[in-house]
């Protein structure tokens, strides 16, 4: 296993995640077991794993959604389980988009839904109202505005919850394989979009079975199969024998370079 380089940052600030010595199961079989990584302030980290590795568990144990049977998880430096300053993450959870396909409200609606944690009793601010309409403009889906979400393809709905994101002003973006069932092409565009919020500077945490996604767009890897096989720089992972531990012999990384 190789351990991410640590970002500098400045004196006495954490981490966005921590995770030290984590193990958890369902019953007496562990699904992630003796986990340690760090996720660093604008890191985009790709988690990836054959089905079944522990992937979307790790995920939620960073997200303080499980609590580990062992070790700790410190989300900005307080542990994920009592973590209460919401709207600094947002969680884009699997199938989501495919789950709102009947959602009975327009693209604005649903993106107003992220400023819910920073708003005070009454009605939306002056400044609410600008963080929704830099959030619909910075993912492309202005024009879209006043659609019904239901009405939208998979790529333009995932664009939605990254809006939403946006609007809360979150510091980190956790999303679980966010485009199953969305096209090649607007796949693509999407992990683009995600790759330059994270040159704006929000940290990105993502699960993805599409190790060619990851490792074209993300900045990092951590390669889980329970265990956790490799984390460290995206360009080194596919030099490791990394994949081939995690996954089983004879496996190797498709990058995807299609046109714009």
């Amino acid at each position: 296993m190789t351990g991410a380089t640590a970002r500098d940052r400045p004196d006495g600030t954490p981490p966005v995640v921590g995770v030290e010595n984590v193990t958890f199961g369902f019953g007496s079989e562990p699904v992630v077991e003796d986990v340690s990584l760090t996720v660093e302030p604008g890191a985009f980290l790709g988690v990836v794993g054959p089905n079944g590795s522990g992937k979307s568990t790790l995920l939620e144990l960073l997200l303080g959604l499980r609590a580990p049977d062992e070790g700790t998880v410190r989300l900005f430096g307080e542990p994920a389980a009592s973590f209460d300053d919401g709207e600094r993450v947002a969680y884009v959870a699997q199938n989501v988009a495919g789950a709102v396909r009947d959602m009975p409200v327009t693209v604005r609606e649903a993106v107003r839904m992220g400023r819910y944690p920073r708003r005070l009793v009454g009605r939306f601010s002056d400044a609410d109202r600008r963080a929704v309409a830099s959030a619909l403009d910075r993912v492309g889906i202005a024009n879209l505005a006043d659609r019904q979400v239901g009405r939208l393809s998979g790529g333009q709905r995932q664009r939605v919850f990254i809006a939403r994101a946006l609007a809360a002003e979150a510091d980190l973006l956790a999303l679980d394989e966010p485009t199953v069932g969305v096209d090649a092409r607007s796949r693509e565009a999407f992990y683009a979009m995600l790759a330059d919020l994270n040159d704006e500077g929000l940290t990105v945490v993502l699960v993805e079975h599409d190790i060619g996604v990851v490792t074209t767009h993300a900045s990092e890897i951590a390669c889980l199969n329970r265990e956790l096989h490799f984390h460290g720089d995206s360009a080194e992972f596919v030099e490791t024998d990394a994949l081939g531990s995690a996954y089983g012999p004879n496996q190797h990384v498709l990058h995807h370079d299609h046109e714009p």
